[in-house]
């Protein structure tokens, strides 16, 4: 049975004066899984997280969040929390405080446990006393998801999440999300991380000057980008040199790892490429030690379809 639909926009417009900030925008995103947004600087990610959370509308086109059209007024249906811009929180009280002050808002008791359960999820039970003021970014950061998460949001939407925090600290978010969406969440993300995109993300969306120009599973980048840069270190460099050399299709690139590293090569190939030119090196009898893209599917894809332009947020 397919996943429902938790989010569905067709032909969204949105402009700040002369500004066209989103032109035309289709969105699909399904229960259960974790959605990237990426584009460059003013490519309109902050201004579709703020109308999914209800900030903002439309000024054309159809928005479903939930099943439930939103109308013409700011407002967010129940089971939508997040972010964009970073979380809202009172620097003068401490963590626990915040989010016991966020439930009152809400008109409901606070439940201690529920509390110390969020703030256990993102791993700020040690400094749940201390007043914010002192807290890093990325400390923020997962106070702001711990304040999302105690809506129990079906559509979690997160504006640069990882942003701030160190690789412990990303990896408790990304277990964070994963196990929301292995519970039926559907979680929004924008981030300029693509290495947390793709570890991630189910599916992508690629914005650039407020149109989508892809939208996809990330796997499907590597199809549709057919060549890209790869590191090659091999147990003989002038071996595995001369197999490429010889192999059809494929390009010796002088990058910079190359000059710094006399055991890599960068080679530019489509997969299927590749791949024979891996054959062909085991086959006489050299070792393949490393072979890694020099950069991401999503990041070349990124830079392939956004390009240096101008652009309004």
């Amino acid at each position: 049975m397919d996943a429902p639909v938790v989010v569905r926009a067709r032909g969204i417009t949105k402009c700040f004066g002369d500004v066209v900030a989103l032109d035309g925008v289709e969105l699909d995103v399904t229960a259960g899984r974790i959605h990237g947004l990426v584009g460059p600087n003013g490519a309109g990610k902050t201004t579709l997280l703020g109308l999914l959370l209800g900030l903002a509308v439309a000024d054309e086109g159809r928005l479903e969040i939930l099943g439930t059209p939103v109308g013409r007024a700011p407002a967010a249906p129940d089971g939508v929390a997040g972010f964009v811009d970073g979380p809202g929180l009172y620097p003068a009280l401490t963590a626990r405080q915040n989010l016991a002050a966020l439930v009152a808002l809400r008109g409901r008791g606070a439940p201690a446990a529920g509390i110390d359960d969020v703030l256990e999820q993102v791993g700020l039970t040690d400094v749940a006393g201390d007043r914010v003021r002192g807290f890093s970014l990325g400390m923020r950061q997962r106070l702001g998801l711990a304040a999302a998460l105690l809506a129990k949001p079906r559509l979690l939407v997160l504006d640069e999440p990882a942003n701030g925090l160190d690789p412990a600290g990303k990896n408790h978010v990304h277990g964070v999300l994963d196990r929301l969406a292995a519970e039926g969440t559907a979680v929004v993300l924008s981030s300029h991380r693509m290495d947390d995109l793709e570890a991630l993300c189910t599916e992508v969306t690629i914005l650039a000057t407020g149109r989508v120009v892809f939208s996809g599973p990330p796997a499907k980048l590597s199809a549709e980008n057919r060549e890209l840069d790869y590191r090659l270190r091999t147990s003989d460099v002038v071996a595995a040199r001369r197999l490429a050399g010889e192999t059809r299709g494929l390009r010796l690139v002088d990058g910079g790892d190359a000059r710094r590293d006399a055991d890599v090569l960068v080679v530019r190939a489509p997969v299927p490429v590749l791949d024979e030119l891996v054959a062909r090196i085991v086959r006489a009898d050299v070792a393949v030690r490393e072979l890694a893209p020099v950069v991401s599917p999503l990041e070349a894809a990124f830079l392939a379809l956004t390009g240096p332009r101008e652009a309004g947020r």
